[in-house]
Order: structure tokens, then sequence, then C-alpha cells
């Protein structure tokens, strides 16, 4: 059973309408034979929930991060499916106060699973209250206000708490110290990603011939939310323009559409690349300097561009800022020139 806060979404990721989180939660597998991919961190909590349960107790707080889209949240959901428990969502920026996880903690069930998305946004106040939860289910709340206030102890059931950041560094040692599993995603293989479409292709009852999958799956960035979005887009191509089959002139012509090169990259990647390349000479240069000559939010491009630019070798970090390498010259066909 999933209880949603209806608060909760990351403002990064609130390009997602309602239809599109249906749409992810009809693919989202509930068991860990259904998720494919992150092979040691599915054995390391299979491991910790069937000990659990022989003790008939909850699994230990878990800690998931990594780039969005790796399957942080699928992962949370499988967890409370395997270890039979009622999953709450919510989110770090949707928690403002400390009555506000008061209230979420007291309405717990034993064995319920609490899961926060963007974990790093909690405020202080609110983390203070979360320590004696993790660790001694309990939760202290002041009873009014200066000399006379007074500090009451409350039970609480014992749930785990699932926590999921983009930022693992932004957490605060203390926090971080508080969990027993930690887990860092990582992105997918081709092969993954290729079985991960074919998974979603299955259940929505899409036909796409073996090219067309083939060439898809090193077409989505290496990440399985932008593989099911890409269906999704494939599939109403090949509804207007074919006979409903994907084939690899439908797939192309979706890609086009879309501009998706062939390593995934849209528009705003390739600009952050010409502009490192462009107005910095190809770096190095801060992702201050970056996000203002390209408009977008620090915090977008470093949680959402730069880690898979990186990933598939176009961009560098060093001390000084990052720099384009190479690879990125060559993919936008950009002469380099050295430097004096």
């Amino acid at each position: 059973m999933i209880e949603r806060d209806s608060s909760e979404l990351d403002p990064i990721l609130k390009k997602d309408d309602a239809e599109e989180r249906v749409f992810e939660d009809d693919l989202r597998p509930g068991t860990f034979t259904d998720y494919i991919g992150q092979e040691q961190i599915k054995k390391g909590l299979l491991l910790a929930i069937t000990a659990a349960k022989q003790r008939s107790e909850p699994i230990d707080h878990v800690l998931l991060y990594g780039p969005p889209g790796l399957g942080k949240t699928t992962l949370a959901h499988v967890i409370a499916n395997e270890m039979g428990g009622t999953i709450k969502i919510t989110s770090g920026p949707a928690i403002e106060r400390p009555a506000d996880l008061a209230s979420l903690l007291t309405n717990l069930e034993e064995g319920d699973i609490l899961f926060i998305d963007e974990i790093h946004r909690l405020p202080r106040t609110v983390e203070e209250i979360l320590y004696p939860a993790m660790e001694d289910y309990v939760i202290d709340i002041m009873l009014g206000k200066g000399p006379s206030a007074q500090s009451l102890r409350l039970d609480i059931p014992k749930f785990t708490l699932i926590g999921a950041t983009t930022r693992f560094g932004a957490l605060s040692g203390p926090m971080r110290d508080r969990f027993g599993l930690v887990h860092r995603l990582e992105y997918y293989s081709p092969d993954q990603i290729e079985s991960i479409i074919a998974r979603s292709a299955n259940i929505l009852d899409i036909k796409i011939d073996k090219p067309a999958l083939e060439k898809m799956s090193f077409r989505t960035r290496l990440t399985p939310r932008i593989a099911n979005r890409l269906i999704k887009r494939v599939r109403d191509f090949a509804q207007v323009h074919g006979d409903g089959v994907v084939t690899s002139d439908i797939l192309d012509g979706t890609l086009k559409l879309l501009d998706i090169d062939e390593y995934g990259l849209e528009n705003s990647d390739r600009r952050v690349l010409r502009t490192i390349i462009d107005h910095y000479g190809g770096g190095p240069v801060g992702v201050s300097a970056i996000a203002a000559a390209t408009g977008e939010e620090r915090l977008t491009i470093e949680d959402v561009y730069e880690p898979y630019l990186i990933q598939i070798g176009f961009l560098q970090r060093s001390h000084r800022g990052r720099i384009a390498t190479d690879k990125a010259y060559g993919h936008l066909g950009i002469e380099k020139t050295d430097k004096e």
C-alpha cells in the first residue's frame, strides 16, 4: 500500500505531471526479481530483508543516493513490498517544520516504511527530531514557550526510514551516520537499459523490432526514467506516423523531433558543452559561471546534466573547474585550438 504526500515533488522534477507519474507507477517493478540492474545493491538489501523478517524486525534504515532517474524511489517501493509493509512518501522540501515530521511519524504503523526523497533538503530543526526517532523510536515535542516550556517524549512504532538524495555530500554527518544501509546507484549498461525497455514495452503492449530496441538503449542516457519516457514518445510517433510498430525509422523520427542525438544528449546538454567551449575556451570554468551563461540553475547543472556528461567522457572535473574533453569537441564538430 502506498500513501503519498501531496507536496512531495522536488522542484527540479516538477515538470512531471500527474499523468506522467501514473505512467511511471504502472511500469515500476514490485520485486527484486523484476527490478533490473544494480545487482550488488539488490544482493545486500535482499540479505538484510531476509534477516530482518526472520527476526520479525523492521529492516535497518536505508540511504540511497545517485543521479536522478536511476531507481531510488523504485527501490524504496520494492523494499516495502518485500517487507510486506506500507510505504508513505514525502520529500525534504515538503517537511518545513518539526510538527510536520512529528505528524508523519505518529501516524506510522509498526513496520511501515517512511520514504523521504531529497532528504538532504530537510531543515536542520527537522533533522533534530528525526535523530531520536531513527535510533530509539521516540520523538520529543515541546509544549508551551519560554520558561514554562516542557518536553514531552512520545514512543512511536518501529519503522524504517528510506532516504534518497542526489547530493550525498550535502547530508550532515550525523544524518549519514544513522543509516545502517548506504548504497550508491550507478548508471545502467546499454544491455540493462534494453531489458528495461523490453519489459516496459511488453507491459504497455508496444511492439518494438530488435534494431530499434538496440538503438533506443543508447539514446536514454543510461537512465531507466528517461528510457520509459522515451517509450511513451516513440509510441505516440508510431501511432500517428506509422502502423503502431516501433521501427528504426520511427525511432529516428522521434529522436529528430525531440532533438536527441546518438548519445542521448538534448539541446540543453549541448548548450552546456558549447558554453564551456565557446565562452571559456574549453575550461576550466566554475559551475556558477556556466549557470550564469546558460541561464540554468547551478543545482540543475550539477545534478542533472553534469553526472552523465562526465560518465560518457565529455566533461572532466578539476580543482579549478569543469573542462570539456576532446571527445566533446569531436561530438559537437568543433575544432580544438591549442591554448597559448
